[in-house]
C-alpha cells in the first residue's frame, strides 16, 4: 500500500515530462525502500542512509517531493530519533534534507517550483526527528519517574525497619538487664519482665514481618495488608516503655479528628523514634506527649526533662532517627522541629496537615 500510495502522490506528469519517467523504476526504488525499513532495530542509521539515497533516486527521476514518497525515509528517521542521542537524529535528517534538496535542485521534476523543492522535504524530514525525539524524552521521563518512585519506596521501608528494629530492640535490650538485676533479689518482678520481653520480641517479629511484607505484596495477588500502625495505637505504644523504665503522659487538646493513612502512621512512627530516643539518650524516667488538634493541622509533642546521658548527645539535625522523622513529617506536608528546651530536657514537634494538600514548610531548631 505505501509503494502505491507514494507513487500516485509523487508520479505526477508535468508538461513535457510525462513520457520521460518510467513506472517500474520507481515501483522497485519505492519497494526497496520500504524493505529496508526491516533493518531499522538493528541498524537505525544504515536504514537512514538507504531510504535517503532510494528517495534522492526518485527526486533524480522526476518524482515530485511529497510526503508520500518521503515516507520510508519519515519511518526510518522518528525511529533513530527514538532510541538515538538528539544531536544524531538531527544530523541525520538535516543531512538528508540536503541532499534531497541539492537533487531536486539540480535533477528534479522540470517546472516544480523552488518552494516543493526546499521547504517540502525540510518540514516533512524535521517532523518525524522532532516526533521521534519527544517520544524519547518522555520515555526517558516515565522511565525517571519509576526509578523515583522505587527510591521513595525503599527509603520508606528503610524508615520504617529502623524505626520498628530501633524501638524494639532498646526495649529488649532494657528489659534483659532488668531481668538479669532482678532475677535474685525479686524473682516475681524478673518473671514479669521476662514476660514482657517476650511480649516486645514478638511484637518486633510481627511488624518486620508486617514491612518486609511490603516488598513481596506486589506479585502475590490478593494478599491482605497488615495492619498499619497509627495514633489509635499510642497508648499501646506508650505501655512497652513502662516496662523499660519510662513513664509516658498522654495528653490531648482540641476536637479528635481522625488523619489519613500515612498521616496517622507518620505521626505513630514520630512518637516512637521521640520516646525511644528518650530512653536511650536521657536519664529522666518521664516523658510527656502532646496532642494538640487545630483546624487545618495536628501538633505533636514529645518533650522530657532530664539530661542526656553522654557529654556528646547526639546533634538535632544528626543521627538517623531525627532525618528519618523529618523525612517523615515532610512526607505528608508536615514539618518537624527538634532541639533543647530552656527549661532542660528534649523536645520533639511536628506538625502534620488535617486536610489533604494542607502543607508547610519545614522549620529548623534555633
Amino acid at each position: 500500500m505505501l509503494i502505491g500510495c507514494s507513487l500516485l502522490g509523487s508520479n505526477v506528469a508535468l508538461p513535457g515530462h510525462a513520457l520521460d519517467v518510467s513506472m517500474w523504476p520507481g515501483v522497485l526504488l519505492t519497494g526497496l525502500s520500504c524493505i529496508f525499513l526491516l533493518c531499522r532495530r538493528s541498524h537505525p542509521r544504515t536504514t537512514v542512509v538507504l531510504t535517503t539515497s532510494c528517495a534522492m533516486a526518485l527526486v533524480a527521476l522526476g518524482y515530485i517531493v511529497t510526503m508520500l514518497l518521503l515516507g520510508p525515509l519519515m519511518v526510518a528517521l522518528f525511529w533513530l530519533a527514538k532510541h538515538t542521542r538528539r544531536r544524531v537524529a538531527y544530523s541525520f535528517a538535516l543531512g538528508s534534507i540536503v541532499l534531497l534538496v541539492a537533487t531536486g535542485t539540480l535533477d528534479g521534476a522540470p517546472g516544480e517550483p523552488l518552494l516543493f523543492r526546499t521547504l517540502g522535504p525540510t518540514a516533512w524530514l524535521l517532523l518525524p526527528a522532532a516526533l521521534g525525539t519527544a517520544s524519547r524524552i518522555y520515555r526517558a521521563f516515565l522511565e525517571e519517574e519509576a526509578r523515583q518512585r522505587v527510591g521513595d519506596e525503599r527509603m520508606r521501608i528503610a524508615r520504617d525497619l529502623h524505626d520498628v528494629v530501633a524501638h524494639h530492640l532498646v526495649l529488649a535490650k532494657l528489659q534483659a538487664g532488668a531481668v538479669a538485676r532482678l532475677v535474685g533479689p525479686r524473682p516475681a518482678t524478673a518473671e514479669q519482665l521476662a514476660l514482657e520481653l517476650t511480649g516486645t520480641t514478638t511484637m518486633a517479629l510481627s511488624e518486620l514481618k508486617a514491612t518486609v511484607g511490603l516488598l513481596r505484596r506486589a506479585g502475590v495477588p490478593g494478599e491482605s495488608a497488615a495492619r498499619t500502625p497509627g495514633l489509635a495505637q499510642l497508648h499501646e505504644l506508650t505501655a512497652t516503655f513502662r516496662s523499660a523504665g519510662l513513664t509516658v503522659a498522654v495528653s490531648e487538646e482540641g476536637v479528635v479528628r481522625p488523619l489519613a493513612v500515612g498521616a496517622d502512621l507518620s505521626a505513630y512512627r514520630i512518637v516512637q523514634e521521640a520516646l525511644t530516643n528518650v530512653t536511650k539518650h536521657a536519664t529522666t524516667t518521664s516523658a510527656a506527649v502532646r496532642l494538640v488538634y487545630l483546624d487545618d493541622r495536628l501538633c505533636i509533642s514529645v518533650t522530657n526533662e532530664g539530661s542526656a546521658r553522654s557529654a556528646n548527645p547526639p546533634a538535632p539535625s544528626g543521627g538517623y532517627g531525627l532525618i528519618g522523622m523529618r523525612e517523615r513529617a515532610r512526607a505528608v506536608g508536615g514539618l518537624l522541629r527538634v532541639g533543647s528546651r530552656d527549661q532542660g530536657g528534649f523536645e520533639v514537634v511536628a506538625e502534620l496537615p488535617l486536610r489533604p494538600g494542607a502543607s508547610h514548610e519545614e522549620r529548623t531548631a534555633p
